[in-house]
């Protein structure tokens, strides 16, 4: 399918930028020697009264959405491709995810009231009401069987006055005689989130009467409550209760850490993250901001608080803004050492602007590549049982196919790349972009599975015969895992080879044993590894793969390129913002 770019557009030009516009890699020649001026320059000197509509399929179609599109306006995007390693991305998602699915972010909001679109509006009353004005409020209601639950969920929502849930909970004793389960769950809620400890502990002893066993919702906020106050330990009694049924989560050994360490007990604070951690669970970031905040008043922690700093940097976490202050604050309060933390950033080149320290290279050496290589190659690609991903077979003839052939520059995963644009058939995609890279005179891989032969609405044949004039091309069978046929691939050739795919191998980085090996595995994998994003178009997935692999636009795409890239700069692009996610 075309891609049809608009030259005329009214943008806002918030900040002027001075290297990127002129930069080279993404200019044709003929921009490239034009002086180091703001953006609104180079905008005007290719964006202009004269210029044309472009397309990818010929100047007919262009010209005929001319009359269709006066106030064309392109969709804004980043102006510098945004890597799917980059800070708070995996959160950002999962959250995104959470939130398409209805389900909140933490365990205990779960017996929260939806709070959305769907949500009922009730009527609340803004003091305690006696049992015969709650009477005559149910009367007036449009569902009084969930008059109670209704009430109670707005009250919460709200984040109403505490004594008039209590009233609630006095007229639904007289009227029913019990209180539901449901019900005194929604109003634990509203005592923990409230803070009114002496109704958690009443609440507990209620509960614990008249219920034989309390569900994970109620367990977890019973922790929670516990947690701070004096009578913290009981929240470590909870947390054993909980263990019985289910495995707890990181949000409830949090809390039991903050209250243990809130009241001093610094022994059970690190007991407990030590069984965390054995647990195979992921801490939390409030939990190592408590661990850092006790280790500014009591002194001895030194040498597991290093630990917490080697695990966050070992399992590639980042660290939030609350935590950064925290450990900024407790390298600062070391009495015989004058430490000085800053908030800065890291230059394209590596260096930190303000200390003027150079970071680690994600660059592999020589050696670190040769042991990531062997141990892919055992725990992989080949693994226990072979069956489970190809068979030996398959595995041998790909690794005569790949020996056979000199070492690939790229390697691409065929059907993952191919899935990227909605608005392009698959093997329109997969060529667009093979195409672009054959031009740059790469030696390319293409891994696919053999249904892409089968000639169909998103397959066509002649489009898989044009991939395969322009690249070497592998294609599995249809029930096998191709991502360890990539691997071989793009470990084999060597560290020069990159390779395309939006799968982020997880699933193989668990497969290696050791933290030290997945920590390779992550650098070779963020700095050869370009993932791209479902519903990209094939211009922006070609000029993302142009910067990643820092290679010079063809001469059929440049300008294209030069209107997609002054559109994004004009109107996302922020030269502060742009600082801090280098």
């Amino acid at each position: 399918m075309g891609s049809l770019v608009v030259s005329k557009s009214r943008t806002c030009i918030k900040h002027l930028c001075t290297t990127w516009v002129v930069n080279p890699l993404y200019f044709r020649p003929a921009l490239a020697c034009l002086p180091q001026q703001n953006i609104m320059h180079a905008v005007r000197f290719i964006i202009n009264q004269q210029t044309q509509y472009y397309s990818t399929k010929g100047d007919k179609q262009a010209h005929s959405r001319v009359s269709k599109e006066k106030w064309f306006t392109p969709r804004t995007r980043p102006a510098f491709p945004n890597s799917v390693f980059t800070a708070g991305t995996a959160k950002r998602t999962a959250e995104y995810m959470k939130k398409r699915a209805g389900a909140d972010t933490e365990e205990m909001s779960n017996n929260t009231p939806m709070r959305g679109r769907g949500a009922v509006k009730v009527a609340l009353p803004n003091h305690p009401l006696t049992t015969s004005e709650w009477a005559k409020f149910k009367e007036s209601s449009s569902k009084p069987e969930r008059f109670e639950m209704q009430m109670m969920e707005g009250l919460l929502a709200a984040n109403a006055d505490i004594n008039i849930a209590k009233s609630l909970l006095v007229y639904v004793v007289q009227d029913k005689g019990t209180l539901s389960y449901e019900l005194l769950l929604r109003y634990l809620t509203l005592c923990v989130t409230g803070g009114h400890h002496s109704e958690v502990f009443d609440t507990y002893d209620i509960m614990k009467t008249c219920f034989k066993t309390l569900d994970t919702g109620a367990s977890s906020l019973f922790v929670k409550g516990f947690s701070q106050t004096e009578r913290w330990r009981e929240a470590l009694v909870v947390l054993e209760g909980m263990k019985k049924a289910l495995l707890p989560s990181p949000r409830n050994y949090s809390d039991a850490i903050a209250g243990a360490a809130l009241h001093g007990d610094i022994e059970t604070s690190w007991m407990l993250y030590d069984e965390l951690l054995e647990l195979g669970l992921v801490p939390n970031q409030d939990t190592w901001q408590c661990l850092f905040q006790s280790g500014i008043t009591q002194r001895g922690q030194e040498d597991k608080l290093f630990s917490v700093l080697s695990y966050v940097r070992d399992n590639q976490i980042y660290p939030e803004e609350p935590l950064i202050q925290t450990i900024k604050a407790w390298f600062e309060s070391f009495p015989d050492q004058k430490w000085s933390g800053k908030f800065s950033y890291v230059a394209p080149s590596g260096e930190c602007k303000n200390c003027k320290a150079s970071l680690e290279s994600i660059q592999l050496t020589e050696e670190e590549y040769a042991e990531l290589k062997d141990k892919v190659m055992k725990k992989v690609i080949e693994g226990s049982d072979v069956f489970k991903k190809t068979t030996p077979e398959e595995l041998k003839s790909f690794k005569s196919f790949v020996k056979q052939r000199p070492s690939f520059d790229i390697v691409i995963d065929g059907l993952n790349v191919a899935n990227t644009t909605p608005k392009a058939t698959h093997s329109e995609t997969l060529l667009a972009v093979v195409s672009e890279l054959e031009q740059q005179g790469l030696n390319i891989l293409v891994l696919g599975r053999k249904h892409m032969l089968q000639p169909s609405r998103n397959w066509d044949r002649q489009n898989m015969s044009k991939i395969k004039q322009k690249a070497h091309c592998f294609f599995t069978e249809n029930i096998s895992e191709d991502d360890p046929f990539l691997l071989y691939a793009a470990l084999h050739s060597g560290l020069h080879c990159n390779f395309l795919s939006r799968d982020l191998m997880r699933d193989h980085k668990a497969c290696l044993s050791d933290s030290a090996t997945r920590r390779l595995f992550f650098k070779w994998q963020r700095g050869h590894q370009l993932a791209g994003h479902r519903g990209e178009t094939i211009m922006y997935i070609i000029w993302k793969i142009m910067c990643f692999f820092n290679l010079k636009p063809h001469k059929h795409i440049a300008l294209h390129q030069i209107h997609n890239i002054m559109f994004f700069l004009a109107m996302s692009y922020d030269p502060f913002n742009a600082a801090e996610q280098v």
